[in-house]
């Protein structure tokens, strides 16, 4: 199993400013809002989905993996804590990997939120969360024009690869340390 027995499902992710929850239909209107800046999909393509559209692919998120079973669908919508203000989403798909489990992040936060090292503050606290439960590799795929998503790869220590998929994106990673529990000797 890609998400492995004990991860909780229902995961909440903290930060100093934000509230990670996972993503639930009842998420959609508001984000339908968040999300509806074209701004936002200047580079990466498509259009600001609607209401509906979140609706039917948050009921697909809302599963824990994929129907082929090999791959873990771990989605959350970003909210300030401070007046439970919707600014984004984070996700993680995970797959087992040759060295252990990998996974896969990506994040994305409405235009009028941009500039408050939000998408920074999440990412990271996803990718800690990530590796605390076992991910052995995490990466995210980036358009090499999106300097913004570039930036917040950067400060979570992720690095530029030289890997390519075929839509152009390269791959980021960041391979986590592992270090044994404390009170374990070497």
């Amino acid at each position: 199993m890609v998400v492995p027995a004990g991860w909780p499902r229902d995961a909440v992710v903290r930060t100093a400013r934000l509230r990670l929850e996972p993503v639930r239909v009842g998420h959609a209107e508001e984000m339908a809002v968040v999300l509806g800046d074209p701004a936002l999909y200047a580079i990466t393509g498509g259009a600001p989905p609607t209401a509906d559209q979140l609706t039917a692919r948050y009921e697909r998120w809302e599963r824990p993996s994929s129907d082929d079973g090999r791959e873990g669908w771990l989605n959350w919508v970003v909210l300030r804590d401070a007046d439970d203000t919707a600014v984004g989403t984070v996700q993680a798909t995970t797959a087992a990997g040759a060295h252990g489990l990998v996974a896969e992040v990506a994040w994305v936060i409405g235009v009028p939120f941009q500039g408050h090292g939000y998408a920074t503050e999440a990412a990271e606290a996803v990718v800690g969360w990530l590796v605390a439960r076992g991910a052995r590799d995490v990466h995210a795929h980036i358009a090499p024009e999106h300097l913004s998503s570039e930036a917040v790869a950067r400060r979570i220590g992720m690095r530029a690869t030289g890997e390519f998929r075929d839509d152009g994106e390269q791959r980021w990673r960041v391979r986590p340390v592992h270090r044994k529990p404390p009170g374990n000797p070497g």
